[in-house]
């Protein structure tokens, strides 16, 4: 290659990785279940075995996307419950101020005391967005914590990257 196309060349990759770079975000969402319908499903394989489908409605605080703010959220999963430890996959349903909304897949595993959450952690994805986040791409991690009040707070980390 010639010495007065490395610059050029430089100037390209330079260009690209600033393009492809992501940007982080971190944030908390406070969730609260509403109640299991159908009820948990019990399985004959073993003691204290089921299955539930759960819906939460969630409250976002400091998490913004793009310079949006995340306002409010529906997560619904399939958990699977074996005593007091859960695994589960679910999807997050979250709209912005604006009105732009982001899906986001999820899955992970938590700890439960009768039959009420404790703590989890697990790890998300965006698989869609709306408006100014059409074509987003990302994900991270989150870990929860059970409040008084039934409610779960969940610490949530990650990037993304808008095309």
């Amino acid at each position: 290659m010639k010495t007065r196309f490395v610059p050029l060349f430089l100037l390209g990759v330079l260009v690209a990785v600033g393009l492809s770079a992501q940007t982080k975000t971190s944030g908390t969402a406070t969730c609260k279940s509403d109640p299991a319908s159908p009820p948990p499903v019990a399985l004959t394989d073993k003691p204290n075995h089921s299955f539930a489908v759960g819906k939460a409605q969630c409250t976002w605080t400091n998490f913004a996307v793009a310079g949006l703010q995340y306002k409010d959220g529906t997560s619904t999963s399939l958990n699977e419950i074996t005593g007091d430890t859960s695994s589960f996959n679910g999807y997050h349903v979250a709209t912005m101020t604006n009105g732009d909304t982001t899906v986001s897949k999820f899955q992970g595993s938590g700890k439960v005391k009768d039959g009420k959450p404790v703590s989890s952690e697990g790890t998300w994805s965006f698989t869609s967005g709306t408006g100014k986040l059409t074509g987003i791409k990302g994900k991270g991690t989150f870990k929860g914590t059970a409040n008084a009040d039934g409610s779960v707070t969940y610490q949530v980390d990650g990037e993304y990257q808008l095309p």
